[in-house]
């Protein structure tokens, strides 16, 4: 959960003197550190060792030399930040940095809230929260690589792919498996039921189960990982003259996929209503099949399967209250009055509706007996579609309504686990100081981001030289604590409610977060590649990602029931990821 304003006001001040004192510190290293030769002889014998606390010690040739060889190892970010050649002291300094780095990430996540909750869904929330989210991340990848000379670049860009890939690994799986096992509750027929958690750590009883969206949003992440795969073929073919080439294709293809992600948020909740209306037409044609089957005592279908005309050419004389030939609105709600449209909240009118588009041919806002027959039969032939082809109950019997239920439900329960069929308005205060509000937060997140991003890649590159630990390594597991903290103590928040809706928004804004990772800061990284002329040297980190988008979208994608075992296998991907990365790096002499 995101910290307090309160506590951001003291914490940030309390950053800041640290930030001084270690200033403070390094400059006091240079000047206990002079060799003894830099002392300045008096012409006195030799004074005693405990003497030699109270010499003054004046800067001579030697001791400038000292001090530039100190400056070339440990180079001061922006002049004035500290900076130091220990194991220790840059430790502290990644967990500094890191946490206004987490405090960036926190202010850009309530901004971005309040802004959503100003201006609402749509482009704010398809385009701007997505690239929002994913900033922080953006702006370490893109210092990582944007300072110094070439060789520098090379060297430092290694920490803005484990960056890339450390987030990736992380969110999919420590923080998905969490998720799963936070949330938990009692499975029944691949359903999570809210609130019910009974049978404990059941591995194949308990879990979580999501909507159909979900699946959606896994299978968009799957089809993300596609420039990863355009950048990684000239390895692939053991080709040297193409590499800047694919690098270039790759960054084009995956601007297309951001800017054509960016427009399917935008319009989700289009499409979403779309496929709602489809679902809530099955149900009125369910429910009227099933009313007509009763009037007509089940028998809808001849002996060969075929609908029976001539009984529902009776219904409609039946239905035909003035015998005029012609079915009115008035005469069809009487017939829909008594309907009980399960699952879904329609109105009679609604229904009625539905029926005239459907019935009514000629669009004449009459149904006649033709139109009547023919609008009857086309949704029988529609409700047979869904029968099985095996265990057919005989020709009297419609007991493919049953069938053509089962898979309605579903569908809706798939589509409408969020109450989405209820057309909500709900009156927003757009408040002036809301606005600013989210925009200042916005402005100080950005602010921070951009500030301390090259502060942070510097302490992790001297970190990794001072502890001989590669600088990927260090970048993958630590790094990405810091970006995405915030995002995953919310996202685990929100799972432990026990509910399916939040589980489904949970593991959507998931595998949302991946999909901006590996098309925008995937972009920004591909960019800096190109432009400065860097080499691309990153199989095993490319086929760590690989595997674990590949993985975890295909288990998303075909599955909206995750018991606890799925989140045994998520979780222990992770230290497989690493291990992966240093047998293929230091044994097999990938990179």
């Amino acid at each position: 959960m995101a910290p307090s304003l309160t506590s951001r006001r003291v914490l940030l001040p309390l950053t800041v003197l640290v930030i001084l004192c270690a200033h403070a510190h390094a400059v006091r290293f240079f000047s206990h550190s002079l060799p003894s030769s830099d002392l300045l002889s008096d012409g006195l014998p030799e004074p005693s060792s405990d003497e030699k606390g109270s010499l003054i010690r004046l800067p001579t040739a030697s001791s400038f030399r000292f001090l530039r060889a100190a400056e070339s190892k440990c180079e001061q970010t922006y002049g004035f930040l500290p900076c130091t050649t220990t194991v220790l002291g840059n430790l502290f300094l990644i967990i500094v940095y890191g946490f206004l780095m987490y405090t960036a990430a926190t202010y850009l996540s309530s901004g971005s809230e309040l802004l959503l909750e100003i201006l609402g869904p749509g482009i704010v929330g398809g385009l701007f929260l997505p690239i929002l989210g994913a900033l922080p991340d953006a702006m370490l990848i893109l210092v990582s690589g944007l300072s110094g000379s070439k060789e520098t670049a090379q060297d430092q860009v290694s920490v803005g792919m484990g960056l890339l890939a450390g987030s990736t690994v992380l969110l999919l799986t420590i923080i998905w498996g969490t998720c799963v096992i936070v949330g938990k509750c009692d499975l029944v027929n691949s359903v999570a039921l809210d609130s019910v958690d009974t049978r404990g750590y059941s591995l194949t009883g308990s879990g979580v189960s999501t909507d159909i969206w979900t699946s959606y949003a896994a299978r968009i992440m799957i089809i993300s990982v596609l420039p990863f795969l355009i950048v990684q073929l000239p390895q692939l073919l053991h080709s040297s003259s193409g590499r800047h080439l694919a690098v270039l294709i790759a960054l084009i293809v995956s601007l297309l996929l951001l800017a054509s992600y960016c427009f399917y948020q935008v319009f989700q909740p289009w499409i979403q209503r779309r496929k709602l209306e489809y679902v809530r037409h099955k149900h009125v044609i369910l429910g009227l099949l099933r009313h007509l089957k009763q009037r007509a005592l089940g028998r809808l279908l001849k002996e060969n399967g075929e609908p029976d005309r001539e009984i529902i050419r009776k219904l409609f004389t039946t239905i035909d209250e003035n015998s005029d030939g012609n079915l009115t609105h008035g005469e069809l709600r009487a017939l829909v009055v008594g309907i009980q449209f399960e699952e879904v909240d329609l109105d009679h009118d609604d229904a009625v509706k539905r029926i005239m588009n459907d019935f009514d041919t000629s669009r004449n806002e009459l149904v006649d007996e033709e139109e009547f027959v023919n609008g009857v039969c086309r949704w029988l032939d529609r409700a047979r579609g869904s029968r099985p082809a095996s265990g057919d109950a005989g020709p009297h019997t419609v007991k493919f309504l049953s069938n053509f239920h089962n898979e309605t439900k579903r569908e809706h329960d798939l589509l409408d686990v969020s109450g989405q069929n209820e057309e909500v308005s709900e009156g927003v205060e757009k408040s002036k100081w809301t606005t600013v509000k989210a925009l200042l937060f916005l402005l100080l997140g950005t602010v921070i981001a951009a500030a301390f991003a090259d502060p942070l890649v510097d302490a992790v590159d001297n970190f990794s030289d001072a502890s001989s630990i590669p600088a990927f390594f260090i970048s993958f597991i630590a790094l990405p604590l810091a970006t995405n903290s915030s995002e995953a103590v919310s996202a685990i928040i929100f799972a432990s409610r026990d509910k399916r809706q939040t589980a489904s928004l949970t593991f959507s804004e998931i595998y949302g977060a991946v999909t901006m990772n590996n098309v925008l800061c995937l972009s920004v990284f591909l960019a800096l590649v190109y432009v400065r002329g860097l080499t691309w040297d990153f199989s095993s980190e490319v086929l760590v990602i690989l595997v674990v988008c590949i993985v975890m979208g295909v288990l998303g994608s075909f599955r909206t029931c995750f018991p606890l075992w799925t989140a045994i296998i998520a979780i222990l991907l992770y230290p497989f990821t690493l291990a992966l990365v240093y047998v293929l790096d230091y044994v097999f002499g990938w990179s």
